[in-house]
């Protein structure tokens, strides 16, 4: 994965790193009103914004674009360097999947599984993006793998216990928590909490 500059490198206050594996890198964005963000780049990258809030992008030629942000309203964009700001009287608090693999993948992605209601946010040559919300009886049996990566954002407290081949098992879920279950990854999950959860589920071809 190459850019001209690194966002956790030279804004390492606004960008912290979450997960980082072959396949993505996944940051959390958290950056208060009126804060601004150096000259740095993604690659492909798609945005869940876990909050309302205005930004401010200044592009390398000096041209700028507003972009309003939407809770829970996911985006993709292709390959890009900007200078961000928040403009708005929020906080911007964003979770950010960059993808690292030099092509996107060839994977079939779902568009739906038993005992998960799913909504597409975002399709993109790179991923899908969901909101889903569990079923209170909603569980995957020991072993159960997937053709294509996928990242799961919890977007709310929730009782789902998840465990993952070679990884601590997840119980208790807060807004804003990230897991990646890799393609092919022997896992297990179970809605324990008696009641439907949200969240959204990045599946990535």
């Amino acid at each position: 994965m190459l850019w001209a500059q690194d966002p956790v490198k030279v804004d390492p206050t606004h960008y912290k790193v979450l997960v980082d594996n072959p396949a993505v890198r996944v940051l959390k964005v958290n950056m208060a009103a009126g804060a601004k963000s150096p000259m740095h780049s993604h690659p492909d990258t798609l945005i869940v914004p876990l909050a309302d809030a205005k930004a401010r992008f200044t592009m390398p030629d000096g041209k700028t674009q507003d972009v309003v942000l939407t809770k829970e309203v996911a985006s993709y964009n292709p390959a890009f360097t900007h200078s961000p700001a928040n403009v708005g009287t929020n906080k911007v608090d964003i979770i950010l999947v960059e993808f690292k693999t030099a092509a996107p993948g060839t994977a079939t992605v779902p568009t739906g599984r038993a005992g998960l209601q799913q909504t597409i946010l975002v399709e993109s040559p790179r991923a899908v993006a969901f909101k889903t919300t569990a079923a209170p009886d909603f569980q995957e049996p020991a072993g159960t793998t997937h053709d294509y990566d996928q990242v799961v954002i919890a977007l709310g407290e929730a009782d789902i216990s998840l465990k993952v081949e070679g990884k601590a098992p997840v119980t208790k879920w807060h807004r804003g928590d990230v897991q990646f279950i890799g393609r092919g990854q022997k896992h297990e999950s179970q809605n324990v909490g008696g009641k439907p959860l949200e969240y959204i589920i990045v599946a990535i071809r």
